[in-house]
């Protein structure tokens, strides 16, 4: 099995208990009993790092499932192109499904529900998140035979403030759970052994309190809004903008 995409495939949310991340690639892979995992996830990555600098190793690994999750970060991106994503994200799909793998897909759920955000923001930001669905949808409808998509929309619990790491912007240890389970009822429905249930009942992550909350916001969260600024000003800009156009019509 490969995991390919950004952060949440790196398992960010979900501290393993020695150290590092786990995440829902490692407890999936155990649910279909431990077979090699490859996790190619960087944090930060977008569709074009996934085509560019993962699908190569992944391809070499001769995989049976590869897991694509990747999206989130392109929205937070001045330069945003939905056309580009779907170039991108067919060429990977397309790759690893003529190379024989089965492919697990993700729809994103409307993040603002969240990630609470001023209004014209959370507007153009639930327009962009619509976008990155459409490129699934579109990529996904190709082969509805070979491609199973776990839609975050309707998962059971996705809502919940603990299914959300400190961030809001990764899922916790529960969240990453419910990925897991997510996906394995897909490969099960696709014809795959799954030997284990995945647990939603958490184990080994770290409980998070009100004053951790708030020394994150001041130690990295406003960092990296500062350092994201460049990108994310243009962002609320046509936010604002556009809803002023449509406030005025």
């Amino acid at each position: 099995m490969v995991t390919l995409g950004d952060s949440t495939s790196v398992g960010l949310g979900d501290p393993a208990p020695g150290g590092g991340w786990r995440g829902f690639p490692v407890l999936l892979r155990d649910a279909l009993g431990g077979p090699a995992l490859v996790n190619l996830g960087r944090t930060g990555a977008r569709m074009a790092c996934v085509r560019h600098e993962q699908l190569p190793t992944a391809l070499a690994a001769a995989p049976d499932v590869v897991v694509l999750s990747v999206g989130m970060n392109d929205t937070l991106r001045s330069d945003f192109d939905p056309a580009t994503m779907h170039e991108d994200c067919a060429a990977i799909v397309t790759a690893v499904r003529d190379a024989g793998a089965h492919v697990l897909m993700v729809r994103y759920h409307d993040h603002t529900r969240v990630f609470p955000l001023p209004a014209p923001l959370r507007l153009a930001l639930h327009r962009r998140i619509d976008a990155v669905n459409a490129v699934t949808d579109a990529v996904a409808a190709s082969d509805p035979l070979g491609i199973g998509v776990l839609d975050l929309d309707v998962l059971p619990g996705g809502y919940e403030r603990s299914a959300w790491s400190v961030d809001r912007l990764h899922p916790s240890e529960l969240g990453h759970r419910m990925l897991a389970a997510g996906f394995a009822a897909l490969l099960a429905g696709a014809g795959f052994a799954v030997p284990q249930a995945v647990s939603l009942e958490c184990a080994g992550g770290r409980e998070v309190t009100a004053a951790q909350r708030t020394a994150w916001l001041v130690v990295k969260g406003v960092p990296w809004l500062v350092r994201r600024g460049h990108d994310l000003g243009p962002v609320i800009l046509q936010g604002l903008v556009g809803e002023l156009v449509r406030a005025a019509r």
